[in-house]
This record gives structure tokens, C-alpha cells and sequence, in this order.
């Protein structure tokens, strides 16, 4: 097994990154079509009904099957001998923000049902500043990976 992911490291890494980046994208849009939801959007609406179709495409199509790909792509890397020093820190510091990360995606999906069931109880406001996260996590995990911190 070692020997075909060593071999496959390359298309794994590429794949990893890849899906990362298409995560990522999603889950700097979501939050800002949540702050225009909220704040210009009235329940019931075709708007309304406009925006659901946007944000529950965004998340089902795109955000949770890169979600996936970038976690399944990450632990065979995990695995994969001479990948990664445990002994380290970075891996650790990527590894939290990779699980917050998870978990600021599941709190959209959270928001995403909220507005589906014609609530909204956070402000665009709110949405503003939820969108800085994925943002603080993304710094965190490059830094983590290429410095390496030990």
C-alpha cells in the first residue's frame, strides 16, 4: 500500500490542493450571499426563493463533495510514509484548523437551514464577520504548512 500511494503522491497532493481551493471558494461566497440574504431579502419572496437555490447549490454541488475530496485527499497524505513529522508542530496547527474548518462548514450548512425555514436571527453584520474565519483558518493552515514551525 505504501508504495502505491508514494507513487500516487503527486496526483494526491494536486487533488488536495485542487479541492481545497474549490472549498475555500465556497466558503468565502457563502457567508457573503448570507449577508445579502439577510439584509435585502424578505421571506417568502422570490428573491427569497432565488437565494435558497444559489446558497443550497453552492453547498451540495460544491462546497460539502470538496469538503470530502480535500479530507480524503488529506488523510492519504496522512498516511503516506515520510509525509508528515509528528514530532512537529505544524502538522498539529493544520490539523485543528482543518477540524474548524469542518466545523465553520457545518455552521453554514446550520444558517443555510435557518434561512429555509423563512428565519434569519443574525444580521448581515453578522454574516460580515463569519466570513473573516475561513480567511484566519486558511492563513493559519499555509503558514502551518510551508514554515513549518517545529
Amino acid at each position: 500500500m505504501q508504495e502505491i500511494l508514494s507513487v500516487a503522491y503527486p496526483w494526491i497532493k494536486s487533488l488536495h490542493i485542487l479541492a481545497v481551493i474549490s472549498w475555500m471558494a465556497g466558503l468565502f461566497y457563502l457567508p457573503r450571499l448570507f449577508v445579502h440574504h439577510s439584509e435585502r431579502v424578505n421571506p417568502g419572496s422570490d428573491t427569497h426563493d432565488l437565494f435558497l437555490m444559489m446558497e443550497g447549490k453552492l453547498f451540495r454541488l460544491i462546497m460539502t463533495p470538496a469538503m470530502i475530496v480535500t479530507w480524503v485527499c488529506g488523510v492519504l497524505l496522512l498516511v503516506t510514509d515520510g509525509v508528515i513529522d509528528w514530532a512537529a508542530v505544524w502538522p498539529w496547527t493544520k490539523l485543528v484548523s482543518v477540524v474548524a474548518m469542518t466545523g465553520f462548514h457545518g455552521w453554514l450548512s446550520k444558517q443555510r437551514k435557518i434561512f429555509m425555514s423563512g428565519k434569519d436571527i443574525l444580521s448581515g453584520k453578522t454574516y460580515r464577520i463569519m466570513n473573516e474565519v475561513p480567511t484566519i483558518l486558511l492563513i493559519i493552515i499555509v503558514v502551518s504548512v510551508v514554515v513549518r514551525p517545529v
